[in-house]
């Protein structure tokens, strides 16, 4: 399920009586080193054109657009979702369900070039990536569109919270926040190069070699010592390594690598709980239920019985 950034409760929808316009209300929270605006939509209406100072990061809060970006087919756009959007890249804007009573409403955080510059470059100096050849920098528009990871989620609140503080540091607290956004959504972006498309990057990414390996042996007794042998390191450099590259370990992938093989299961009629229990690699039904509640908000069975 996508993660979800939630405004606070202080920042409701616009009342009626505070629209400037029916279409791309904004509200701006202008910070040193980056703008954060909370965009609000009461209006169906098309191909609205929107122009943001700087690459910004934007994540859809309520409702759905539909976007077309230069070069790219157009797409839905739901909550949950993130778009990078690169400097100066004019977007049109669908909002095709937009309505006084439920208005979309949209974040996006444009970034300065100097900040996102030093946070890469720190991190390629300190915290090198597994694969010299590619080191840490922004994916390109391939991988713009995103599921939203739950750390990402996470900052992002953070950074809504931090913004409208009145805090004397604010700045600085939101600068801190901000070098965190930035290394989730490089980590985000690392996730669905390696994650989704490790077929392409077998012979040249050893973690693209490691994750095809979990995917083919998700039944199996999948333990790190193996995981490292095959990533030719040790076992304590592995296991370190690649939750600075994608932001959890590997036990942590393999565990919603499980979950989403289970969810795939549930969805035939004909299997039962303990069935999809064993056929997604759990051995133990008891916590195969726990830990699925735990992800999900729910039991195996109540998930199995909202879809049939």
């Amino acid at each position: 399920m996508p993660a979800r950034v939630h405004l606070p409760a202080a920042v409701p929808p616009l009342a009626l009586g505070q629209l400037h316009s029916l279409v791309e209300n904004r509200t701006v929270f202008a910070l040193d080193s980056f703008e954060l605006s909370i965009f609000e939509t009461h209006q169906a209406a098309q191909r609205v054109a929107l122009r943001l100072d700087g690459l910004a990061l934007t994540t859809m809060l309520r409702g759905k657009k539909i976007m077309h970006l230069p070069g790219r087919p157009a797409f839905d756009y739901l909550p949950g979702e993130s778009v990078v959007v690169g400097e100066d890249e004019l977007m049109e804007i669908d909002f095709p369900e937009a309505c006084l009573g439920q208005p979309t409403q949209c974040l996006a955080v444009a970034i300065a070039p100097d900040t996102i510059r030093q946070t890469i470059d720190l991190l390629n100096e300190r915290y090198p990536r597994v694969e010299a050849h590619a080191p840490w920098a922004l994916a390109g528009p391939e991988f713009a569109h995103l599921i939203n990871t739950p750390e990402l989620t996470g900052t992002l609140e953070r950074l809504v919270a931090v913004s409208r503080t009145t805090d004397a540091a604010k700045d600085v607290l939101a600068g801190f926040t901000l070098q965190e956004l930035l290394v989730r959504l490089l980590q985000t972006q690392a996730r669905e190069l390696i994650f989704q498309d490790y077929a392409r990057h077998l012979t040249t990414h050893r973690f693209a070699a490691v994750v095809h390996y979990i995917k083919e042996h998700l039944t199996d007794n999948l333990s790190v010592d193996k995981l490292s042998e095959l990533a030719c390191m040790s076992k304590a450099t592995f296991f370190r390594v690649f939750k600075r590259e994608f932001g959890l370990t590997p036990v942590e992938f393999i565990v919603r690598e499980r979950l989403a093989e289970a969810k795939r299961l549930l969805r035939q009629p004909l299997t039962s709980v303990a069935e999809v229990c064993l056929r997604a690699g759990f051995n133990n039904l008891s916590y195969f239920q726990a830990l699925f509640k735990k992800h999900e908000g729910l039991t195996p069975g109540a998930y199995k019985k909202q879809l049939g």
